[in-house]
């Protein structure tokens, strides 16, 4: 019995602790939404361009972060040349029950991804190290400016406010 526990607990820790070589863990059918590890979201947090990026950390447990969801969605209506991706941190296996139903009902049609990376100490930090880890949590960025903002934004004004500090 020991040694059978002794076996999962292993088993499981690998699981949480080796990092994938793979640049997409998994990808979903019909409607995608990508499931990335940090290697491969990375490279979505920088631009050789000088257009505006908008990256939106978010998950649907998270109030705040539905409540900025339409914001950045009529955002990107409007300035459909800003590349304005949503980095998703619910859970992989509840893409196709919770996370696609829930993007359709919201009427959220934004680029969205998954990230799904246990080791959150290491990501957070090389994404920004004043970042304490809470959502929602969005980088505005060109190849000559970044600005991280680790708050709701209030409505479409205050983001164009934050996006105009970039240009």
């Amino acid at each position: 019995m020991c040694k059978n526990i002794l076996i999962l607990i292993t088993v499981l820790f690998l699981g949480f602790t080796t990092k994938s070589n793979s640049q997409i863990i998994k990808n979903t059918n019909t409607t995608s939404i990508p499931v990335l590890n940090f290697d491969a979201l990375e490279p979505l947090l920088y631009t050789d361009s000088e257009e505006i990026h908008i990256v939106n950390f978010w998950a649907m447990w998270c109030a705040p972060c539905v409540e900025e969801l339409p914001i950045l969605q009529e955002y990107q209506k409007q300035h459909p040349q800003v590349k304005v991706t949503l980095v998703s941190l619910d859970f992989t296996e509840d893409i196709e029950t919770k996370l696609k139903p829930f993007l359709k009902k919201k009427g959220i049609t934004t680029n969205v991804v998954l990230l799904d990376d246990p080791d959150s100490n290491t990501w957070i930090d090389k994404i920004d190290p004043n970042w304490s880890g809470s959502i929602p949590f969005t980088i505005i960025f060109n190849a000559k400016k970044r600005s991280f903002h680790e708050r709701t934004f209030e409505n479409i004004e205050d983001l164009i406010n934050e996006i105009q500090k970039i240009n």
